[in-house]
């Protein structure tokens, strides 16, 4: 049960985030931040329907991946600038980004750790 609802969790906040990257690239952004947006928002939703559809660690561990380098990319554009891209934290998609993103993190670290319950028959 605790399995199932993280992995809802998860898929959750992958596609939350994958909203959030699909409307970034709605925005037009110039050079390679677009597409990178683009690139994010197919990521998110594929590996949302893995975590639901494949009851095994590697998915937990792409939403994990996902997660980090997101965040991670976000944070050098909140501080030093990322491909010529320097964000302030100032609005509605930055908020969900950086909060969809870090239940990735954490869910998915969870349900790396998570044991199914289910046996399987022999």
């Amino acid at each position: 049960m605790v399995s199932w609802v993280l992995r809802i969790v998860v898929a959750a906040a992958l596609l939350g985030s994958a909203g959030v990257h699909y409307f970034l690239w709605t925005e037009d952004y110039p050079g390679i931040v677009g597409p990178l947006f683009l690139l994010d928002a197919i990521g998110g939703l594929v590996l949302a329907i893995a975590v639901l559809a494949w009851r095994h660690w590697l998915p937990a561990l792409g939403a994990v991946g996902f997660g980090v380098l997101t965040l991670g990319a976000y944070v050098l554009a909140a501080t030093v600038g990322f491909a010529g891209n320097h964000d302030q934290f100032n609005s509605q998609p930055e908020y969900w980004g950086v909060i969809t993103e870090a239940v990735c993190i954490v869910g998915g670290l969870a349900l790396m750790f998570v044991k199914d319950r289910r046996r399987v028959a022999a």
